[in-house]
């Protein structure tokens, strides 16, 4: 089977003379020591800033540099008060959303698996923050916390979770199969690596069509050794696609450290292999990945340049809600509360005068009221038919479809008789 090149973009994608894709920023040409031609490596980013401490507002920047510290608060002072009220109250909502979802879970009210962004939320609302409202955004299971950053209604999220028909999937799909059309919000994949190749079908359809969307890849740090993933940052390469590959590196793959699974855990210098730009921020720095991943989606949307953004953040709980993830030291758990980026972005706003106790505490009740009412609004909702459970096995009717529930006949009563 021969595999043939698509239409030629559109985009400018500037390419030296011996036709090698343009040297990246955040890239420096090395020697090849057998053909004497120059590569391109990928070199790391400048230190992120993070803070260690969050026993006290004050202790959160106890353990930056000075240099560190004052460029925090530059950032800080250089940013609209109300956009860092609005990141910390969308933090905080995803964080109060996922603690109510582990709850019904626990409650039975929830079924299924289910995988929380507990820890993830700064990464969650710096790319929400990030990405235009055409942009499509493809996610793994843990999407919770990305379905309500890509403006989907939180009523319509947790009626999903709760299996009812008002839900984004209308109660088939459940916590692991997100959908949403208006919001270009493509899955929610169950799948380890399942949504890679399809968000490279999309970024080449809008290539093909000439439009200015950029695809969005999220996946977790363990999809990076999978050949699908590797597969599809070739072809996005090659081919100039609009995508970006946003990796969320939390240390732990499933109950695998990063360290014991992958040859080489700096995983945003994959993104050399393929002659692509590679990024790592801090992931829980709502600032540094908005201000990223702003940076390689438009990037990728000026230029059909795709790119690798590794986030790195702690998991606050288990892989899933029923892991009690004791695979962890007291040490990593430890670790991991320490760089809780709502208690971090709380302190840094406080000490920036930002945000009040006062002013924080409305933000509490606001966001609590919120999610009372998704949950108010899933628990009202009804349940699907089951008549309803192949009306979206197919995209358009398929003569012989078979229909049958479990509990019905094999044939139908005629026949028997």
């Amino acid at each position: 089977m021969t595999t043939t090149t698509p239409r030629k973009s559109t985009r400018k994608a500037t390419r030296p003379a011996d036709g090698r894709p343009a040297t990246a920023a955040k890239s420096v040409p090395a020697q090849d020591s057998e053909s004497g031609t120059d590569e391109t490596v990928a070199v790391a980013p400048a230190k992120s800033t993070r803070a260690k401490k969050t026993t006290a507002p004050d202790a959160a920047l106890d353990d930056l540099t000075a240099a560190e510290a004052a460029t925090l608060e530059s950032r800080i002072t250089a940013t609209d008060p109300v956009l860092l009220r609005d990141l910390y109250r969308d933090m905080l909502f995803v964080r109060r959303f996922e603690e109510r979802t582990a709850q019904a879970y626990q409650q039975a009210r929830i079924g299924g698996y289910c995988h929380l962004n507990l820890g993830e939320e700064a990464t969650v609302v710096g790319l929400g923050a990030a990405m235009r409202p055409t942009d499509y955004l493809f996610t793994n299971y843990r999407e919770h916390g990305y379905a309500l950053a890509k403006g989907i209604e939180p009523g319509r999220v947790m009626a999903e979770l709760y299996g009812r028909s008002t839900g984004t999937s209308k109660g088939w799909g459940g916590s692991m199969h997100m959908y949403d059309t208006a919001t270009r919000l493509l899955g929610g994949y169950a799948i380890v690596g399942g949504q890679v190749p399809l968000a490279i079908g999309a970024a080449l359809a809008i290539d093909y069509r000439g439009e200015n969307d950029v695809v969005v890849c999220q996946m977790g740090e363990g999809t990076t050794n999978i050949g699908a993933f590797h597969e599809s940052l070739n072809i996005a390469a090659l081919w100039h696609l609009p995508v970006v590959f946003l990796v969320i590196n939390n240390y732990t793959g499933m109950g695998t450290t990063v360290e014991k699974s992958s040859a080489e855990p700096e995983l945003w210098k994959r993104a050399a292999a393929y002659r692509m730009r590679g990024e790592r921020v801090d992931g829980t720095d709502v600032l540094a990945v908005r201000e990223a991943a702003s940076e390689l989606i438009e990037s990728a949307r000026r230029e059909g340049k795709p790119a690798l953004l590794e986030a790195v953040s702690h998991r606050l709980k288990g892989h899933s809600v029923v892991d009690p993830a004791k695979y962890r030291s007291t040490e990593a758990v430890s670790e991991a509360r320490e760089h809780d980026p709502i208690t971090l972005w709380h302190a840094r706003l406080l000490a920036a005068g930002v945000l009040s106790e006062e002013s924080a505490a409305a933000i509490e009740t606001e966001v609590s009221e919120k999610v009372a009412a998704a949950v108010e609004f899933a628990e009202s909702s009804p349940h699907p038919d089951p008549s309803s459970l192949f009306d979206y096995t197919y995209a358009t009717p398929v003569p012989g479809e078979l229909r049958r529930l479990p509990a019905d006949p094999l044939f139908p009563a005629d026949v028997q008789r």
